[in-house]
């Protein structure tokens, strides 16, 4: 492996949170430190950060893959094993490089899975961070017919709703969820249980490490049929 790069020194903030997450193994992030503890990412300073992403390799991230077990939770091509994990195959490198980021930064620090995720990346470097992701997004989003107009969830994908100032999902995430511009996600293929959670988090301010709050602001005014039915919809199984 090659020597780690020296990265972005993000506050004491941050490295205190390191501290208490690492003392505290058994017990949630969310719950030991408060949303304005982290420090988050402006619009200027993400977009500086992606400028200067490195070129990721995708067949040393699959050496990665391999050698630091990360199929154990996201399937040997990133494809996810159960509903706890998200599906990282086809998945846009530029999110995937973010998240492992705001991992190692501990922007994200939401629940147990997320402290597990910070020790895994504390010990990458920006550059097996963009091989890794290389590597899931070389792997290809799972085939699947458009849910039809419908669809309980297919006016909130299009169109959104106006009166509540609902942004429709597909201006980020694309019509077929495939994603769309820089960190934006693919949806695509992720598992329901996974799906629902994210939303819960970003909804219920646990998760807050979307530049400018733009998940935050989306998810705040929807139901739990909503979100129930925007997983279904994004699904494949």
């Amino acid at each position: 492996m090659k020597p780690k790069q020296t990265r972005r020194v993000v506050g004491p903030l941050l490295a205190a949170g390191a501290a208490i997450g690492l003392a505290l193994p058994g017990v949630s992030l969310a719950a030991t430190a408060e949303k304005g503890d982290v420090v988050q990412w402006t619009p200027g300073e993400w977009h500086t950060t992606m400028a200067a992403m490195p070129q990721g390799d995708p067949s040393r991230g699959e050496e990665l893959h391999d050698d630091a077990f990360c199929a154990s939770c996201h399937g040997e091509h990133g494809e996810s094993v159960t509903g706890n994990w998200p599906r990282l195959a086809g998945q846009r490198a530029e999110y995937t490089y973010k998240q492992m980021l705001d991992y190692a930064d501990h922007r994200r620090r939401e629940d147990n899975r997320a402290h597990l995720m910070s020790v895994v990346s504390e010990d990458l470097s920006e550059q097996d961070m963009a091989d890794l992701a290389a590597f899931y997004e070389q792997q290809g989003l799972p085939d699947r017919a458009k849910p039809e107009k419908s669809h309980p969830a297919h006016d909130l994908v299009s169109v959104g709703d106006p009166s509540r100032l609902i942004t429709p999902c597909a201006a980020c995430h694309g019509s077929n969820g495939s994603g769309g511009i820089n960190e934006s996600p693919s949806l695509r293929g992720q598992p329901v249980d996974y799906f629902v959670r994210t939303m819960e988090l970003f909804k219920d301010g646990h998760r807050h490490n979307d530049v400018a709050k733009g998940m935050s602001q989306f998810a705040d005014p929807l139901t739990d049929e909503e979100i129930a039915a925007l997983a279904d919809y994004y699904s494949v199984d």
